[in-house]
């Protein structure tokens, strides 16, 4: 932490908060992943004395609502990021790039969903599923570096791998991820369904953001064109997996495969353990907080019932061909992960701000 940062004084020229209560500000307000952000932010009831929403032009004046309040969306501007608490950065990684220090500098503890700013030298992936279940208790800090959001299936692999060592040793873990359209955003989204229905209609597909052909198709690359290459998002996960989980966790072999899905990841992870597996010791002890394990056929997860849920969804079969292996089909809600993520993130920084304003 720097010199100044040790010595900065609290004022009180500014009006002080009523208990415990801070000022946020969600930049990409109208992403899906701003709109989680805040949704997730009413669940949770975070502390919040009031949400600021902001946006690029496109979505100016939009209406949305955080909580029971209603509210538009506001241009980003210096002087939106004045006695703002917290800033979750669910915008593109240009804006993020091009706001943070702003929004640090006005004295905001930042939090980025966008990736863009983890590999700045004070920033730190984090989630706090993971830190819970390795026992990681986080340091106060004034002013803390930004917090990254852990890639949502770098979370779920983190977690199921280390209950997983739990059970005996894990010899070998090999894991292929199906990549929803949501993760690049509204644009994906509609990119995905405007395939699908110009295919049908025998029509020119669009190719803007994954440069080649999703509808109807399981791909390992995208085009050329395509930004990020989904080469870049396999070595994101793999990063992020490694900096959550820690040294001592199993490392996986993936592959992240393109699906033609709108929304939620769906994992087959097989895991060869070092002696028998016992399906049932397997499901004791992988269940637990924000993992639910279901051994019924008729409850299997699948992307669209792991939708809205905050939960892992797993189920698992034995390998008919390897006494110490085990299938386990996972499926989860990827932006509601990234968003849990992202407040839970905030809600163990809360109790280190100061009141009033940092000079």
């Amino acid at each position: 932490m720097s010199s100044n940062f040790k010595t900065a004084a609290v004022s009180h020229t500014e009006p002080l908060r009523d208990g415990n209560f801070y000022r946020v500000a969600i930049v990409g307000a109208a992403t899906l992943k701003g709109k989680e952000v805040a949704e997730v932010l009413s669940d949770r009831n975070f502390p919040s004395l009031d949400v600021k929403l902001l946006d690029d032009d496109e979505s100016l004046g939009q209406l949305e609502t955080v909580g029971e309040e209603i509210t538009f969306i506001q241009n980003v501007r210096s002087e939106q990021f004045e006695n703002i608490d917290f800033t979750f950065f669910a915008s593109d990684p240009d804006c993020t790039r091009k706001n943070w220090k702003t929004a640090r500098k006005a004295g905001s503890v930042i939090v980025d969903l966008s990736f863009a700013l983890e590999d700045e030298p004070d920033a730190l992936v984090r989630s706090p599923w993971v830190e819970r279940q390795l026992g990681q208790m986080r340091t106060p800090e004034l002013q803390p570096g930004p917090s990254v959001v852990a890639h949502p299936a770098s979370v779920v692999l983190a977690l199921l791998l280390l209950r997983a060592q739990k059970g005996g040793q894990v010899e070998r873990v090999t894991v292929t991820i199906f990549e929803p359209a949501s993760e690049h955003g509204q644009k994906g989204m509609d990119e995905l369904h405007e395939q699908t229905v110009n295919l049908l209609s025998f029509q020119q597909m669009p190719k803007n953001v994954f440069d080649t052909q999703v509808a109807f198709n399981l791909v390992t690359r995208y085009g050329e064109q395509a930004m990020p290459p989904l080469a870049t998002v396999e070595t994101r996960v793999l990063k992020h997996y490694r900096l959550i989980a820690g040294k001592d966790a199993p490392v996986p072999s993936v592959l992240l495969v393109q699906a033609p899905i709108f929304h939620g990841h769906a994992f087959a992870i097989h895991l060869e353990m070092d002696t028998p597996v016992d399906i049932s010791e397997v499901a004791k002890i992988l269940a637990g907080e924000h993992v639910n394990v279901t051994l019924l056929a008729e409850d299997a997860p699948s992307n669209v019932n792991a939708a809205g849920q905050g939960d892992i969804l797993v189920s698992m079969v034995a390998d008919a061909n390897h006494p110490n292996g085990v299938w386990l089909w996972a499926a989860s809600d990827n932006l509601r992960i990234a968003a849990s993520t992202a407040v839970e993130c905030a809600e163990t920084m809360a109790a280190t701000r100061p009141r009033g304003k940092i000079q």
